[in-house]
């Protein structure tokens, strides 16, 4: 009975994670108000891992979504020719990802134990939030710069990536939160700037998947296997209408509404902690 109400927990929290992980809102800031209200009996140990291994289901989703912009390979009569421009962009993405993944793997438990609290997650909540009304108010009736993405330059995607490595550092921030905040504020497009952080996410979430597997030696249980597994592909299944939802979501209107979502959250999460404690 109990490993059933856990599963049943487990594909919420999937379900959580894939709605937030996309939306510029913070997946960890949902995981976090979640996981206070909705104790699973579980490790705590198994918690972490849970917490990032997860979201290998999210990003599955912009794989299979993307599958024919991320592929550089490509047929040509009988033979395999290389995409320049998708090889180009593929190269870019790395450029952007080196800040976070050095600093992520060098200071990843520092991090962890110092910022990995509700008062820092609210914060960052907050403060990404008024970001992004401020930088949408700013933009307003400004043509953007880069509306593709073989526009982005290797400094753009430097700068990209620097955005990229305060989310690394302050969990709440919100990975895709921070990094289309910093494409919008050099002049990349929403929908650009969206699209280039799903690609940017794939190997930072690869990585940091398999860095926490690692770590904790992929010693499962058969029941806490089937607990990840199930989290994974309900995460990967509401990734692909989150990811479509927000797509179609931009081609009209800006993210002023998720800045003012974040605000509220992380009041709710200031308040809801302040009770607890």
């Amino acid at each position: 009975m109990e490993f059933f109400i856990n599963l049943l927990k487990i594909i919420f929290l999937g379900v959580v994670q894939g709605i937030t992980e996309w939306l510029p809102i913070s997946s960890t800031g949902h995981m976090i108000l979640v996981d206070e209200f909705l104790k699973i009996s579980v490790s705590e140990q198994f918690m972490s891992v849970f917490l990032v291994v997860v979201q290998l289901g999210s990003i599955l989703a912009v794989v299979v979504l993307y599958w024919n912009k991320l592929w550089p390979f490509k047929r040509k009569g009988n033979g395999v020719t290389i995409s320049p421009e998708i090889f180009s962009m593929w190269m870019k993405i790395v450029v952007a990802c080196v800040p976070a993944a050095v600093i992520g793997i060098l200071f990843d438990d520092v991090f962890n134990k110092y910022f990995y609290n509700s008062t820092s997650v609210a914060i960052m909540l907050i403060l990404f939030g008024i970001f992004f009304i401020v930088v949408e108010n700013r933009n307003k009736g400004r043509k953007p710069k880069i509306t593709k993405i073989s526009e982005i330059t290797y400094q753009t995607a430097i700068i990209i990536g620097v955005f990229q490595l305060i989310a690394a550092i302050f969990p709440g921030t919100s990975r895709s939160g921070a990094t289309i905040v910093g494409a919008l504020m050099i002049g990349v497009s929403r929908y650009v700037a969206a699209e280039f952080t799903f690609f940017m996410a794939v190997p930072v979430m690869f990585g940091a998947s398999l860095l926490k597997l690692v770590k904790m030696g992929f010693a499962f249980t058969f029941q806490e296997a089937i607990l990840l597994i199930v989290g994974m592909v309900v995460a990967f299944v509401v990734s692909v209408f989150a990811i479509r939802f927000l797509m179609n979501y931009i081609k009209k209107h800006d993210f002023k509404v998720f800045g003012w979502y974040r605000i509220a959250l992380g009041i709710v999460v200031l308040i809801v902690f302040a009770f607890i404690k």
